[in-house]
């Protein structure tokens, strides 16, 4: 299954410069949050296959001009073609906003969530708009990941989790790709495309690898 992961930023390749075919061969689409609802909207034209998307904390205009041929996942587990996605969006509590939570309030979202995850014995792609706690997310309150994703990860071991918010401009806070225990973890800042299964077994080792070096530079 190739599927297209976005978040944070629309990308001019499949918008500005969009042209027929570019979404040939794609299976999925998974936005992590902060994209404009017409851009989904635009993918959701020419793509003939689930586009499915979170709330990020910009995204209060969604309430009154949500993307239209888009799937929310927000708060439940989509299943597509045997792969099982939750979806968990928001960020840190910061200032008076929709889609803002302290750690308190996302322990509370998380633990409406584990019938959900029992009932379909897991789940295999964590799609957030923020990173977890201390894994590849920023030092100030606004990026601050939550501790209820680590929570989902430990207990669940999915393949994959996707998130956004830290931006590529952030210098050395992002992280493209990295792991955690059995999980693969893609920040798909702007988009990143992938293949289910391939990229799992290919990339996860080697990021392993290259994560195991750089710690052992840094003792």
């Amino acid at each position: 299954m190739k599927i297209l992961a976005l978040a944070d930023k629309e990308s001019k390749n499949y918008w500005d410069f969009y042209r027929p075919g570019k979404l040939d061969g794609i299976d999925l689409i998974i936005s992590c949050g902060d994209l404009k609802p017409a851009y989904l909207t635009f993918l959701a034209t020419f793509a003939h296959v689930p586009i499915l998307y979170v709330m990020g904390n910009h995204d209060a205009v969604y309430e009154t001009t949500p993307p239209e041929g888009c799937i929310c996942i927000e708060n439940s587990i989509y299943v597509y073609q045997g792969v099982r996605i939750l979806g968990i969006g928001g960020s840190m509590r910061y200032k008076q906003g929709p889609y803002q939570f302290n750690q308190n309030e996302m322990n509370v979202r998380v633990s409406r969530l584990w019938s959900k995850i029992k009932k379909n014995e897991g789940f295999d792609i964590l799609v957030t708009h923020s990173p977890a706690y201390q894994i590849g997310d920023g030092t100030d309150l606004p990026h601050t990941g939550f501790k209820a994703f680590n929570k989902l990860l430990d207990k669940n071991s999915p393949r994959y989790f996707l998130h956004g918010h830290v931006h590529a401009t952030y210098g050395r806070e992002y992280k493209r790709l990295k792991t955690y225990k059995d999980t693969l973890i893609i920040n798909p800042y702007e988009s990143y495309l992938f293949e289910y299964e391939t990229e799992y077994e290919n990339e996860f080792e080697k990021i392993r690898a290259r994560e195991e070096r750089d710690r052992a530079a840094k003792q």
